[in-house]
């Protein structure tokens, strides 16, 4: 899993822990700002809540962005990119394999096969995807193989399985940057309150 993310751009195993023991430390603070009720310990806590909503901010976009490029590089990739691939006898065969536990026909369309469409691309009303999400269409004019085909192409599947890792990040940094947020702003208040009531007992203790 660590590999595939890093493969992405995303953080590995190594980072996940420094990010966790991160967690940890300014979730200490935040206990001990808020126990003491010290403005110098709110304001450093303060400042970790700004900082770290930016910080997550910042990646959430970067991953919106890779997601953006992602999905142009899976859906704009013609038939004449995926030819040399195609002529891997080991990608082929990894290929026809994907295609029957997919239910999918095609890096990018059936005509990657060339003429001769193999059997794992037929298409039948009984051999549909889970839900029955997938359609059959005839086969490519000038091409020899099964009558009916996938419609949907191996790369709109793989795309759509990257996608999910793509959706659970983009949650999980937004909803920490949201989190920030809230913690911020409660510790501002916080920082508000001690402040005025640091005040009113000086004001008091002057008057006594």
């Amino acid at each position: 899993m660590a590999v595939q993310m890093s493969a992405f751009g995303m953080p590995g195993l190594g980072w996940s822990w420094v990010f966790a023991i991160g967690v940890l430390g300014v979730s200490s603070l935040g206990i001990y700002a808020a126990c003491s009720e010290k403005a110098l310990v709110l304001k450093i806590f303060a400042g970790f809540m700004g900082i770290g909503m930016i910080i997550m901010m910042i990646f959430g976009i970067v991953v919106a962005v890779k997601r953006n490029q992602t999905k142009t590089i899976f859906y704009s990739t013609s038939s004449e990119l995926a030819e040399p691939y195609m002529k891997e006898p080991s990608l082929r065969d990894m290929l026809e394999a994907l295609q029957q536990s997919m239910k999918c026909c095609g890096i990018v369309s059936a005509n990657d096969w060339g003429e001769e469409i193999p059997n794992s691309c037929e298409c039948s009303p009984s051999n549909l995807g889970y839900g029955g999400y997938s359609s059959c269409k005839t086969r490519p004019q000038g091409t020899r193989g099964p009558q009916q085909v996938f419609a949907q192409s191996c790369g709109d599947v793989m795309f759509s399985v990257v996608d999910i890792f793509f959706k659970i990040a983009l949650g999980f940094f937004f909803g920490f940057a949201v989190t920030a947020l809230l913690g911020l702003l409660i510790t501002i208040f916080m920082i508000h309150q001690v402040q005025r009531n640091d005040t009113g007992g000086g004001i008091a203790m002057k008057g006594y």
